[in-house]
């Protein structure tokens, strides 16, 4: 019997990496022997920080949904992947923080060879950031702003530019804002050092902002208040627009006319699919009315890496070995200023 090592969560919120059995394949899985895994800061690191802040009596939690690696061995339909296949693999209890892994099939996209295993270990966050910009719906020559510049907020903010809109990034750590720059995004505003209202209502005039997305977690009643002062508005008076939470933010609102005629939408996960056990294991929802499902949106995060358009090497703040989990989970929690794409390499 094949076995792994795994980092685990402790009901003290404690990062530890532990030994067990790979679990059998069933029907629909594919084995992957992991080269790389990222860690999502905004998810991940918030099971850690609540336990560590309200301690659980509970078993470890195995953490990680984000890495890729090459496949071993396929069982059932395998939709046409096959051993020896480079693949980027996603999914809560299976892409997991571990050398090896057991991935549900639509799960997983395969990679060129132009894309390294660390940058494939971004393609679960991209697919969350597609997802959201989806959602957010920007056309060619709108204008719009990402609030928060995490990994979310930083590809948010870049495949809104891809789409042909015009984006500005808020953000308050000069770290992020520093990498955010080394992605191409020139539109930034340190929402500490200045007034993101009026600098976005500039960046926007004379029509104001046509969408937004909230891009990272904690209360964010502030942030909407600014924002909504930035929507472009009708000629009543009303702001107009779109607003995406994708980030774990909490805004309070109020109906009427407070909120004017903004549509508030949310953006969940990567996109149809992620989370029912069928889709995951094999089944197709129809391509005729879901046009862009979990794999699909993988698929072209895959593809922009490749072409080189969707930059994440400079995210990449820390590559550490597994055994160093511990240590990646302090800094993240610590150090938000000089953290954020930690990316750990397996050694078999």
């Amino acid at each position: 019997m094949l076995k792994r090592e795994v980092a685990v969560i402790t009901g003290a919120g404690l990062v530890q990496v532990i030994k067990e059995k790979v679990p059998e394949l069933q029907d629909g899985q594919a084995l992957v022997k992991v080269k790389a895994s990222l860690v999502s800061p905004g998810t991940e690191m918030s099971t850690v920080k609540g336990r560590r802040e309200k301690p659980e009596q509970c078993e470890p939690t195995r953490f990680g949904y984000a890495n890729a690696g090459d496949i071993l061995e396929v069982k059932g339909d395998a939709k046409g992947l096959t051993p020896g296949m480079r693949v980027a693999c996603m999914g809560a209890g299976a892409a997991l923080h571990a050398n090896y892994a057991v991935v549900p099939v639509n799960m997983i996209v395969p990679i060129p060879d132009a894309v390294s295993y660390a940058q494939a270990s971004y393609a679960c966050l991209g697919a969350t950031a597609l997802q959201a910009l989806r959602r957010a719906e920007p056309t060619l020559g709108e204008y719009g702003a990402v609030l928060g510049l995490g990994i979310v907020g930083n590809l948010c903010s870049q495949l809104c530019a891809l789409s042909g809109a015009r984006v500005v990034s808020w953000e308050a750590l000069p770290a992020r804002m520093k990498i955010a720059a080394a992605c191409g995004l020139k539109n930034r505003v340190n929402f500490k050092d200045s007034d993101p209202v009026a600098a976005s209502k500039d960046f926007a005039a004379p029509y104001g902002l046509d969408f937004a997305v909230i891009a990272f977690g904690g209360q964010a009643d502030q942030a909407y208040a600014s924002l909504k002062q930035c929507m472009k508005v009708s000629a009543d008076g009303h702001a107009m627009g779109r607003v995406v939470l994708v980030g774990g933010c909490k805004i309070t609102m109020d109906g009427g006319a407070a909120n004017g005629n903004l549509d508030i939408r949310i953006s969940s996960r990567t996109g149809p699919g992620y989370h029912d056990p069928a889709y995951e294991l094999g089944k197709s929802y129809p391509a005729g009315f879901v046009q862009f499902d979990t794999q699909r949106n993988l698929r072209e995060i895959i593809a922009l890496i490749a072409e080189g358009r969707l930059l994440v090497d400079p995210m990449t703040t820390h590559t550490l070995p597994l055994s160093e989990a511990a240590q990646a989970a302090d800094a993240l929690l610590e150090s938000p200023d000089k953290t954020l794409g930690v990316v750990f390499e397996m050694k078999h």
